[in-house]
């Protein structure tokens, strides 16, 4: 897939927007919260106990980017 350069510096400045939250819930868990402000995307999983918390959050980023990219692209 060929990318412009203004659709990879886009993506550059959405990622230097996104917010990560790590919750701890009542009941003992864990939940990880990506968001964007601006757009008001916002994703969220529990933490599974038995995965790293480095690799769900990596992958719950790459999912929250190109989703936020999707949507900015059908509104152009």
């Amino acid at each position: 897939m060929l990318k412009s350069h203004w659709f990879e510096n886009e993506v550059c400045l959405i990622a230097a927007k996104i917010q990560i939250d790590l919750i701890k819930l009542v009941e003992g868990g864990r939940l990880l919260r990506v968001s964007e402000p601006q757009s008001g995307l916002s994703l969220e999983r529990k933490i599974d106990n038995k995965r790293p918390v480095h690799d769900q959050k990596r992958q719950l980023i790459e999912i929250f980017e190109a989703t936020l990219a999707r949507a900015q692209a059908s509104l152009a």
